[in-house]
């Protein structure tokens, strides 16, 4: 299983994070995009590291058109020498139409013909075949010798998906290269979910599961002193509350039974009340989210619970300290 950590947006030192977390083991470097652009402190990664991943996780695909992706991507893959993977998320529509001022429709369709555009756009920059794309929302026809890039050594990055429901998560299956699934994710949901629909989605494009990533970022809950894991479930509990306030995620809780606890959760963060939210997660919720334990049992519980499951996790970069990090990273890349 493959471990991902992730770097700040302190473009001052995300070259010395780097550096670190290759050291330590990682095989992924992570950044997503939040009040930063996420592209900038790969860029410096890739400066300061030689064998590491660089993944975005994810940036948002609808605050941009195809063109402007298909064309970061290249670049930072032909500068990284193969190592960057694309991770996009749709977001949602409050922010795709009111903080991006962009348009929403059909996410799932959407992504889908989004993805094949930067495809068709690849296609054409690395295989020299004409640019004819035209869909539903994407339309792209024109490419000329100016702007068609000339270094393409490494070909195009490798494109991920995040995704919660099942039509985003086919679309994955379909489309993309892998699938990051959200860390408000339980083990049942993902089990008869989450896998099903990817199954789906590699039947529609006669793809193997072999062929394919599942990164999934698990909640980790752990401390070396009931301080540090009092602290670490009252933050986890808060994460976990904040996204199931969310109304598309409420299938998430349906599958332990808890559904009714995202009514509350929504009517709580319309009040502000965000830190109180996190008091109505109870321990047998928090445990459907969350592996808990010492640090010594943590790598081996991500095993027995999604060994079968997941490619990849972030789950090691909980705030613990560097020498337990090391170790479980060691044993969940063995």
């Amino acid at each position: 299983m493959k471990v991902d950590g992730g770097v700040g947006f302190d473009l001052d030192t995300v070259g010395a994070q780097a550096q670190e977390l290759e050291e330590m083991g990682y095989a992924g470097i992570m950044t997503a995009e939040t009040s930063h652009d996420p592209f900038f402190p790969l860029l410096v990664a890739a400066q300061n590291t030689e064998k590491v991943e660089l993944m975005t996780s994810i940036a948002v695909a609808f605050a941009r058109t195809p063109m402007i992706l298909a064309n970061i991507g290249h670049d930072l893959n032909a500068y990284s020498k193969g190592r960057f993977v694309l991770g996009l998320g749709s977001q949602i529509r409050p922010h795709i139409t009111k903080r991006f001022s962009m348009p929403w429709s059909s996410p799932a369709a959407r992504m889908r013909e989004y993805i094949l555009a930067m495809r068709a756009i690849w296609a054409t920059w690395h295989e020299g075949k004409p640019l004819e794309f035209t869909g539903k929302f994407y339309t792209h026809t024109l490419m000329t010798p100016m702007f068609t890039p000339t270094d393409c050594d490494y070909g195009a990055p490798k494109v991920f998906l995040a995704a919660v429901g099942p039509k985003m998560t086919e679309v994955a299956g379909e489309v993309a290269d892998g699938m990051i699934v959200h860390a408000f994710t339980t083990e049942k949901y993902l089990r008869e979910t989450t896998m099903p629909a990817l199954q789906a989605g590699f039947a529609k494009a006669g793809k193997k599961r072999e062929d394919f990533e599942v990164s999934y970022p698990v909640f980790v809950v752990t401390g070396n002193n009931e301080e540090q894991m009092a602290a670490a479930r009252v933050e986890t509990c808060k994460a976990i509350s904040f996204y199931g306030s969310t109304p598309a995620y409420k299938p998430v809780l349906d599958s332990i039974g808890a559904g009714e606890l995202q009514g509350e959760l929504n009517t709580m963060s319309k009040q502000g009340r965000w830190d109180e939210m996190g008091t109505l997660i109870t321990d047998d919720v928090l445990k459907e989210f969350a592996v808990i334990g010492e640090p010594d049992t943590i790598a081996g519980q991500i095993k027995d619970r999604y060994g079968d499951l997941i490619d990849r996790t972030s789950a090691a970069y909980a705030n613990i300290p560097k020498s337990d990090r090391k170790q479980i990273i060691a044993e969940l890349s063995a």
